[in-house]
C-alpha cells in the first residue's frame, strides 16, 4: 500500500507572491505521479491513499472549483474534506479563508471519516479515517513566533536585523519542531517512516524536515521517497508500507 502527503499549498505555485487564478490541473499531475512512481520497488503499489493539505474547496481564488473533488475525480478516488480551523472559529465567516480545507482521498470509497477539533490554536482540525485494515489521522499544525522588534533601527541596519531575525527564526522553528515531534512520537509509541530524515521544505532546495508520516508498530516501511516535485513550497512524502501479521491481528 501507499500513503502519499501533499501540501499543495492551494495550487498556488511557490514563491513569496501566489500565483493566481492556478487551476488544480498541475496539481492533479503532480500527484498522479506519486501515486504511480515506483521509487523502492520495481512496480507501482496496488492501493494508493493521498493526504492533501492546504486544499482550496471552492473559493473565489479557484473560481468555486474544489480542488479535493477534482484531483480525486482524476485519480478515481473519493475524497472527504473539512475546513481546518474549527466550526467555531472566526475564520469560517471570512471569504477565501473559510475554504482553506484538508483532504484524503482513498479508492475504493473513504468511509468511517470523523473530524476532531484542538481546544487551541488556529488550525485545528484532525481528520480520522478507518480504511480496511488501518486507521488513518491527518493534522496540520503551525508554528507561531512574534516578529522580532527592529523598528528603532536605522532602515539598513533594520534590514539586516529582520533578515538574520526571519533566519533564526526558521532554525528556531526546525529545532522546536523537531524536540516536539520527539516527544509526541515517544509519548504515543509512533516512528517515523522518514528514517534518513529527508528535508521536504522549501521544495526548490529543501532544507527542513517538516512533513511527516508517523506509524505504529505492526506497520513495516518498504520504501519512502520525497521526490523532487516543486509544484507547491513542499515536497511531497511518499511512503510504500505493508501490515505485518501483529497488526492484522489487531484490526
Amino acid at each position: 500500500m501507499r500513503l502519499l502527503l501533499y501540501n499543495i499549498r492551494y495550487a498556488t505555485g511557490t514563491g513569496a507572491a501566489f500565483h493566481l487564478p492556478v487551476p488544480a490541473r498541475v496539481t492533479c499531475a503532480a500527484i498522479h505521479a506519486c501515486s504511480t512512481a515506483s521509487p523502492g520497488s520495481s512496480r507501482p503499489p496496488t492501493r494508493t491513499s493521498s493526504g492533501l493539505v492546504e486544499v482550496d474547496t471552492g473559493s473565489i481564488r479557484t473560481g468555486g472549483v474544489n480542488q479535493a473533488e477534482v484531483i480525486a475525480e482524476s485519480l478515481g478516488h473519493y475524497s472527504t474534506y473539512q475546513c481546518k480551523y474549527g466550526t467555531a472559529s472566526f475564520n469560517t465567516l471570512v471569504p477565501i479563508v473559510n475554504k482553506q480545507a484538508n483532504a484524503f482521498l482513498a479508492a475504493p470509497r473513504v468511509e468511517g471519516e470523523r473530524f476532531h477539533y484542538f481546544d487551541t490554536g488556529i488550525k485545528r482540525l484532525i481528520i480520522e479515517l478507518e480504511l480496511d485494515d488501518l486507521c488513518v489521522f491527518l493534522v496540520h499544525l503551525s508554528l507561531k513566533f512574534p516578529p522580532p522588534p527592529c523598528a528603532a533601527a536605522p532602515p539598513v541596519r533594520a534590514r539586516e536585523a529582520l533578515a538574520q531575525a526571519r533566519d533564526r527564526r526558521r532554525r528556531l522553528q526546525h529545532l522546536l519542531g523537531e524536540h516536539e515531534m520527539a516527544l509526541f512520537m515517544e509519548a504515543a509509541g509512533l516512528k517515523s517512516a522518514n528514517r534518513d530524515r529527508l528535508p521536504s521544505y522549501p521544495a526548490k532546495k529543501p532544507r527542513m524536515e517538516l512533513d511527516f508520516i508517523l506509524h505504529t508498530r505492526g506497520i513495516e516501511i518498504s520504501s519512502f521517497d520525497v521526490p523532487a516535485i516543486t509544484f507547491s513550497d513542499h515536497r511531497p512524502l511518499i511512503c510504500d508500507f505493508r501490515l505485518t501479521g501483529e497488526q492484522l491481528a489487531a484490526a
